[in-house]
């Protein structure tokens, strides 16, 4: 096999075309400066210049979370990679696929203190799928190309490869994907024994749930066909973490929405007192499950998932199944309609009765009066204003608008939906609405976020008037960190510990004075027009959105206390909640 020789820094710029990269979000240094002169003398791969690291593999991670592709950075040594960690947790906890790729000090100089080195790969090891240190030229196309094969290969996740700068100037062979082997190759079909048993107890079931999380949309377009496809045909109801919205249609029939700390009474209560749970690519974290030892105390467990660590980690399941989504529900459907695509349908109508007596309780109800904005209203108004476009995309910051966002915006398709799950990091939003923009340039891309959270990575902003990405940024303005003021409140006895800030800007003026459009929304009897006046500029634009200060976003269900156990606003007819439900409202 006859190798191309090149410089190493030509070899990542290669390596990076043959493997379909077209956006590179980075931010140079001197670690990196061979790689950026290549970038510099090509024209495939576009380079965005973002103002931050973090805000490098956020963007990422909106590319990858809107398309299904691996998103890509590259940043400097020492700082830039540490700047990258946060980033780097997070695509790990929400199994997103990211290749970062960080400059690091000659291999000479390595452990010697020079200036910007840090012990990249140590530091990375814990936050990464994983990572490499490349000390040989000839060795660093096969790995970059091995390090995308692990990324989105089985649990996607993110990877990193540390490229010493003499390794960038030396020169070597280049190796071309179709002749790099890979040994990872994780486990795709299920055990064939489990499904026909998950099957027998899809037939019998009485009180059925279905529990769907990211790993749905993680397995592509087929995984969410497939899903939609085993739900419409039994008529079992289904409810989605987080991260799985948008697998299923919320304007579906068999829909509960969202369960967990903030989800809707009736998706909790049916997990609670469901007699058979099929989890399809969630991982029963804490969010979902309250106190574990309470956690659906009654059913028959089935998981379905690519990551044999996630089985029986949490939850003790009585019918582990660890394959591919797609591949495990195709192979489902397949048996249970051999034989005969039976379910206990009165059974299951009676469920269906039930679920919708716990409907009744209507728990996200909420009083638009006054002349102060509820955020739930202005989200209600968003979701009525924006729905319709056929490429909404929607990122969301951390906090209390992250949840309502989750609540009153409906999504009917996978790859719609970004936000920081597991590692819930504030200031995502903003710089992952970037990658989005960047991925879909006519879409319409609207950020959710608070005040507190925006702050966090405001300088994007540069980036977004930059490139002249139409990037929306709708800020429920409370001039408080909302969930923190919340757990304050309610935990706390009202101590209000540094839950505020006494020095915000102005964010109208904020946006003029990075070139941006400004907008700001104070009353109930402009939210309509602002909103429309967002829609319509072609630029990007900051939205000040005015909302009460003190509103709680609830459901709620406490720290530490069971599923079905839920603290419910105002709004809610709570006597009847608790004749009706069962449940405990605190």
């Amino acid at each position: 096999m006859t190798q191309e020789q090149m410089t190493g820094a030509k070899m990542v710029v290669e390596a990076l075309k043959d493997q379909g990269v077209e956006v590179v979000f980075g931010y140079p240094g001197g670690a990196v400066l061979p790689i950026y002169d290549e970038i510099f003398q090509q024209n495939h791969i576009r380079h965005v210049l973002v103002r931050h690291e973090q805000g490098a593999v956020h963007a990422a991670e909106g590319y990858a979370r809107s398309t299904g592709k691996p998103g890509v950075c590259l940043v400097t040594s020492g700082p830039g990679a540490t700047n990258a960690v946060t980033g780097l947790t997070d695509a790990l906890m929400d199994s997103i696929p990211i290749v970062v790729l960080t400059g690091q000090v000659p291999t000479f100089m390595i452990g010697n203190d020079a200036f910007q080195e840090a012990d990249t790969v140590g530091i990375t090891r814990p936050c990464t799928k994983h990572n490499w240190l490349v000390r040989e030229t000839d060795k660093l196309s096969e790995t970059i190309h091995q390090a995308f094969h692990v990324a989105v290969t089985g649990r996607p996740g993110p990877v990193l490869v540390d490229i010493p700068k003499d390794v960038q100037f030396a020169d070597g062979g280049y190796t071309r994907p179709e002749d790099v082997k890979s040994h990872y190759a994780p486990q795709t079909k299920g055990d064939m024994a489990v499904i026909e048993a998950l099957v027998d107890v899809i037939e019998t079931a009485e009180r059925p749930v279905i529990y769907s999380g990211g790993g749905v949309i993680n397995s592509g377009d087929k995984a969410s066909s497939l899903l939609r496809q085993l739900v419409d045909m039994t008529g079992f109801p289904i409810t989605s973490t987080l991260m799985g919205l948008g697998a299923y249609p919320a304007n579906g029939k068999s829909w509960l929405g969202m369960l967990g700390m903030h989800g809707l009474y009736e998706a909790n209560l049916a997990m609670h007192d469901c007699d058979l749970m099929i989890n399809v690519g969630a991982r029963f974290d804490d969010r979902i499950t309250g106190r574990v030892q309470d956690f659906s105390p009654r059913s028959i467990k089935a998981h379905i998932d690519i990551d044999p660590s996630s089985i029986n980690k949490v939850i003790r399941v009585e019918l582990p199944i660890i394959g591919d989504v797609a591949v495990v529900l195709e192979d489902l459907l397949t048996v249970w309609k051999a034989r005969g695509a039976k379910t206990n349908a009165p059974a299951v109508r009676d469920w269906w009765a039930q679920i919708e007596e716990w409907r009744k309780v209507d728990c996200l109800k909420y009083t638009q009066k006054g002349k102060v904005i509820k955020p739930q209203h202005a989200l209600v108004r968003l979701e009525e204003l924006t729905k319709d476009h056929p490429k909404r995309y929607i990122c969301t910051e951390v906090g209390q608008h992250q949840m309502w966002a989750a609540q009153y915006l409906n999504f009917n398709e996978p790859n719609r939906w970004m936000t920081s799950g597991g590692l819930g990091t504030m200031g995502y939003g903003f710089p992952s609405s970037i990658g989005v923009q960047m991925a879909h340039p006519d879409g319409l891309v609207i950020n959710v976020a608070g005040e507190a959270s925006w702050l966090m990575n405001m300088q994007e902003m540069g980036t977004a008037v930059q490139f002249n990405l139409p990037v929306k940024q709708f800020i429920l303005n409370n001039e408080r960190l909302g969930m923190v003021r919340q757990w304050q409140e309610l935990l706390h006895g009202e101590r209000y510990s540094q839950s505020w800030s006494e020095a915000l800007p102005d964010f109208v003026k904020l946006a003029e004075a990075f070139g941006a459009k400004g907008i700001r929304i104070e009353s109930p009897d402009d939210l309509d027009e602002g909103i429309k006046e967002m829609l319509a500029h072609d630029g990007p634009v900051i939205v000040d959105c005015l909302v009460e200060k003190h509103e709680n976003c609830f459901p709620m269900i406490p720290s530490g206390e069971p599923h079905n156990s839920m603290i419910l606003g105002e709004n809610v007819d709570t006597s009847t909640a608790i004749k009706e439900g069962g449940g405990v409202l605190v």
